[in-house]
């Protein structure tokens, strides 16, 4: 059963830092590339970056380049996000998925990032 757990969300200042965790189960980790959603209050999902399965490619929404950096431990199973200068608009709930941002992949159940003023 490929499971897939985040962590590390909570209550930012605005312009700080979090780190957010995903562990993954049940398939093939370093075969998959792997996306970070988010879906903010009101909006639909948007994918915010993805890393190729080495991690030898990543690619990030616009609105988060120079910002945010998506890294991958494959002797973990664990892909991560890091989230610097947060801004207000960054206020979400933040999904890891399998597989590409084109792609339909199983979520894990999200952790909530909140960034306050």
């Amino acid at each position: 059963e490929v499971q897939l757990v985040e962590s590390g969300g909570g209550l930012v200042q605005l312009g700080g830092t979090v780190r957010l965790s995903c562990l993954a189960s049940g398939f093939a980790f370093s075969s998959h590339y792997m996306t970070w959603v988010r879906q903010a209050p009101g909006k639909g999902l948007e994918w915010v970056a993805y890393i190729s399965p080495h991690g030898g490619s990543t690619g990030y929404l616009d609105l988060v380049k120079g910002r945010f950096t998506i890294s991958r431990d494959n002797a973990k199973n664990t892909v991560y996000l890091q989230l610097n200068r947060l801004e207000s608009e960054d206020t979400a709930m933040y999904y890891c998925q399998r597989g590409a941002p084109s792609g339909s992949g199983p979520r894990g159940q999200g952790t909530q990032v909140t960034v306050s003023s």
